[in-house]
């Protein structure tokens, strides 16, 4: 499908600067744009390519100021990025819906499936499952006894969902996620024989959620383990049992958060981050990569750096003694030697 630029900016709201009638119907990152494609410009460190890109159309903000003429036609709207994601949407909801059950999935019979679904070939579905309206189901997904699964929820190949988890509305979960298998949890006999607690709760995912690929989300040991809505969790995260992740909180790749901590909403953890358990984190924390988590942090909105983590400004002003740590223990042993040698005299 084509776009004019007049009418993707009335779509987005947005000002044309260049040709209203010229049109794209594609995207591109604004250094490998070509001619008929659509890129934005939201990052500073890409400035230099909005005077060099073959794009036919960006996106910029309206308070960018040019340095030197553009040969693109440019729509300045509040936010680039934002609306970038806009059409992204678009595109992506243009894109023709799957229906209908395969002959090659199996469906207990006391499963009972809304209008619209799409359920591929080698799904199974299990006894008492709710399968509500547009859902789609890709193949190998497994769907063990008593799920329900809410509308327009999208399940890639191969995820797997344990028996009594919920998934609300318009979720996706990608390739190869597990909902609800067992939490982590083993308890020492007086032999030091390590004997399974077993795990009787459930996962309860709420709506707008996505978890990437390979992400595993355990079961409580009793009660639930909560992603609240709007989180979103990235590739092989590792969610323990009963922890409870807050609302439009988003968790990148490799992290994992220990069994029965609370994560506050709108949080940030950056990949590979670890969390402690029976720990809280307030609302609005930033954690950054590689960070260690031992203790809770009660100050909200407040950024965490290092392991431990703590304060981001303490850690780099610690930082800079730290990497000046070996100046000072080659002055130290002068310092000693020229002791000594003042005191033999």
């Amino acid at each position: 499908m084509e776009f004019t630029a007049q009418a993707i900016a009335e779509f987005l709201n947005g000002e044309v600067v260049g040709d209203p009638e010229i049109k794209v119907n594609n995207v591109a990152k604004i250094e490998e744009a070509e001619s008929g494609t659509l890129a934005f410009l939201a990052n500073p460190k890409y400035t230099k390519y909005l005077y060099t890109t073959n794009a036919s159309i960006v996106l910029i903000n309206k308070d960018y100021e040019l340095e030197q003429d553009v040969s693109a036609t440019l729509i300045k709207v509040d936010n680039a990025y934002e609306c970038f994601a806009k059409l992204l949407e678009l595109a992506e909801q243009s894109k023709p819906v799957k229906q209908g059950v395969s002959s090659l999935a199996f469906i207990e019979k006391s499963a009972k499936i809304g209008d619209g679904v799409y359920i591929a070939p080698f799904v199974y579905i299990g006894e008492n499952v709710v399968i509500e309206d547009n859902v789609s189901l890709n193949p190998h997904v497994f769907v063990d006894d008593d799920v329900t699964i809410k509308k327009h929820t999208t399940l890639n190949a191969g995820v797997k969902v344990y028996h009594e988890c919920i998934i609300g509305e318009n979720c996706i979960i990608h390739a190869g996620a597990v909902i609800g298998s067992d939490g982590f949890g083993f308890a020492p006999d007086e032999n030091n024989v390590y004997r399974k607690i077993p795990q009787l709760g459930n996962v309860v995912i709420e709506d707008n959620v996505e978890v990437g690929s390979n992400t595993t989300i355990d079961r409580a040991t009793m009660g639930s383990t909560y992603i609240r809505k709007g989180a979103k969790l990235d590739n092989l995260n590792q969610i323990g049992h009963n922890v409870q992740i807050g609302e439009n909180t988003v968790i990148a790749a490799q992290s994992g958060v220990a069994g029965s901590t609370k994560v506050g909403k709108n949080c940030q953890f950056g990949g590979q981050s670890g969390i402690a358990p029976h720990i809280q984190i307030a609302d609005g924390v930033k954690v950054t990569p590689q960070a260690g988590i031992p203790n809770t942090i009660k100050e909200e909105n407040s950024i965490v750096m290092g392991t431990p983590a703590f304060n981001i400004r303490d850690f780099q002003r610690s930082f800079i003694v730290y990497k000046q740590l070996p100046d000072l223990f080659k002055r130290v042993k002068e310092l000693e030697n020229e002791l000594k040698r003042l005191q033999s005299e």
